[in-house]
């Protein structure tokens, strides 16, 4: 339908020469056809450019998924920021209460932080926007992939190495652990 690419099944393989012809010898295939019929490839240069798309794709999947932690944590912030916001407000209430009409007298406050937090309706719509974005371009790389040539499994696997190396390059949280000792 798409080319011969297509028509070729990895099952039926069974000589070098299919190998070949399908792309996993090495051999640019001058005639491939990827995804759509608009999408076919008829010179090196235009292969050369498929390829160079690829890792581009692949790095805008780890480009999204960063995105996806980065909006995440902006949420949190947020919660957390309110959360303090709120537990301010009752103590200077209490305190301006308590000054006015009473003795002075010790005033203790224990602030809890909410070990959960969900999300408003508009912020999961927005993670679920991500999550579908990040589903597709996946499985459009998937598909990329099932075409076995071996030029854009290379080209996949560079634009991985290449997007954790810039989008999963965030500061890693320590957690240190104090013991009191008497």
């Amino acid at each position: 339908m798409y080319g011969n690419l297509q028509s070729i099944c990895l099952c039926t393989l069974r000589t070098s020469r299919d190998l070949y012809a399908a792309g996993l010898g090495g051999l640019i295939n001058l005639s491939a056809g990827f995804i759509a019929k608009s999408w076919h490839v008829t010179s090196k240069g235009m292969f050369a450019g498929c390829c160079i798309g690829v890792i581009l794709l692949v790095m805008s999947l780890e480009f999204l998924r960063r995105a996806s932690r980065e909006y995440d944590r902006f949420i949190v912030r947020g919660a957390q920021r309110q959360h303090h916001q709120i537990t301010s407000s009752t103590e200077i209430d209490s305190t301006t209460a308590s000054s006015s009409t009473k003795p002075a007298q010790a005033h203790v406050t224990t602030r809890q932080i909410p070990q959960q937090f969900r999300p408003s309706l508009l912020q999961q719509g927005i993670r679920a926007l991500f999550h579908m974005i990040q589903f597709a371009v996946a499985y459009f790389i998937m598909l990329l992939a099932m075409y076995y040539n071996g030029y854009i499994i290379i080209s996949i696997i560079i634009g991985a190495f290449l997007g954790a190396f810039i989008f999963s390059w965030e500061p890693i949280i320590l957690r240190l652990v104090t013991c009191l000792t008497l």
